[in-house]
């Protein structure tokens, strides 16, 4: 009688063959292909050591871990599922969280470039691959570091509104590339951080050079120095030393930003505008001047973008609880559907969760810092609620849609 072979036996000799396989040496290329950066000595500064590269990594995650979470809310505000919920205060509670996204984003440009200094020789080692393993092991790292540098300057375009080179929606291409650019450095950074406390820090200077205390430093500044002159445009204070903000908050119609005109937007209204609102209850059509026999209230609000700039503003108009109250909702568990003029475009349109209908700061607007709503600004009337991004802060309202509050 043959007995039959152990399994677990078995499965350990397949795995360590798998493993012999992978880890097999690949042939060598011809050392003819070693030119340029593959060549030997080409990266001679001896500021770079895995130590080096290991601590910058860890920087870079703390870095891109507060851009992640951030980030991630501002999608999920921006598009929520249904379990989420947002709260409607702190008022500005989304303009600190993207404000710190963006900020944060732009001050990792040179640790990432400090980083990819660091790294460089490893990028150009030779042979490319050693074996199966390695080779996986190297496209796991291009796939790293394509994933960072897409993340970094797809924002920097988005911030600028630069869309022209981005064959692609800015927002989904953003998001799903997060995902794989957090993932790939949480595990690089878990794989290398303890090989890099092991390692031989090297020599912490280099003979009539820069030591690696003012390598850290000259990162630490550049990082500084980005911030500084960037951060004015959700900061007012400091906005006079962001000489490179894309925005500033008082730049603009009636001392606001705008990132889309009217014209640009193709709206055109005048004072016989009508706004209908349609609820359980039947619907009213308000012009003009029904909207300003209402009661008015005025509050003072942020209107924050997800390009990280902010500014804040005295709004005049109707509580939009109120106009929910008119067609027999109830504001504390109504939703509302806030459709603009403008005829086309991801953001026409925004939905008003119950906690924001209900809030007494949230608005249908029609004056501005004491003034009628510029055209730019959303003329005839907008939406303005508290902690909300820009986009679903819909302009040009023509017709409001309330569902369940009965």
């Amino acid at each position: 009688m043959v007995r039959d072979a152990d399994p677990g036996l078995t499965r350990w000799r397949r795995r360590r063959r798998a493993r012999a396989l992978l880890h097999r040496p690949l042939p060598a290329p011809p050392d003819a292909l070693r030119r340029g950066p593959l060549r030997p000595g080409a990266f001679p500064s001896p500021l770079r050591s895995p130590r080096l590269a290991g601590l910058l990594g860890a920087a870079l995650a703390v870095a891109f871990g507060i851009c992640f979470v951030t980030g991630l809310i501002s999608h999920l505000v921006q598009h929520p599922p249904a379990w989420f919920w947002w709260p409607s205060r702190p008022a500005g509670l989304y303009r600190f969280t993207q404000g710190l996204h963006v900020a944060t984003g732009l001050a990792t440009i040179p640790l990432l470039g400090a980083k990819l200094w660091a790294v460089t020789p490893r990028l150009y080692a030779w042979p490319p691959a050693r074996s199966i393993a390695h080779a996986a092991e190297r496209l796991a790292v291009a796939a790293l570091v394509a994933a960072a540098l897409f993340q970094v300057v797809s924002g920097v375009f988005n911030v600028a509104r630069w869309y022209a080179p981005m064959p692609f929606f800015f927002t989904a291409g953003h998001y799903w590339v997060a995902w794989l650019a957090v993932g790939a450095l949480l595990v690089h950074v878990g794989v290398k951080l303890p090989v890099a406390r092991r390692a031989d820090p090297g020599p912490r200077t280099r003979p009539g050079g820069l030591s690696r205390r003012g390598l850290f430093t000259a990162v630490g500044i550049g990082a500084g120095v980005v911030t500084a002159a960037t951060v004015g445009q959700t900061v007012a204070p400091l906005q006079d030393l962001s000489v490179l903000a894309p925005r500033r908050p008082r730049d603009g119609p009636q001392g606001l930003p705008v990132n889309r005109t009217a014209a640009q937007a193709g709206v055109r209204a005048g004072p016989d505008h009508r706004l209908v609102v349609a609820g359980p209850g039947g619907s009213v059509t308000l012009g003009l001047a029904d909207l300003a026999g209402l009661p008015q209230h005025t509050v003072r609000l942020p209107i924050a973008c997800v390009e990280g700039w902010s500014a804040t503003a005295d709004w005049t108009g109707v509580r939009l609880r109120d106009l929910v109250a008119l067609v027999g909702a109830d504001p504390a568990t109504a939703t509302v559907d806030a459709e603009s003029l403008q005829a086309r475009g991801r953001y026409r349109a925004s939905t008003v969760p119950p906690q924001h209908v209900g809030d007494p700061l949230t608005l249908v607007a029609l004056r501005v810092n004491g003034g009628v709503l510029h055209p730019d600004h959303g003329y005839p009337a907008r939406l303005i609620a508290p902690n909300r991004p820009g986009v679903l802060q819909t302009k040009w309202l023509a017709r409001l849609t309330v569902r369940g509050g009965s």
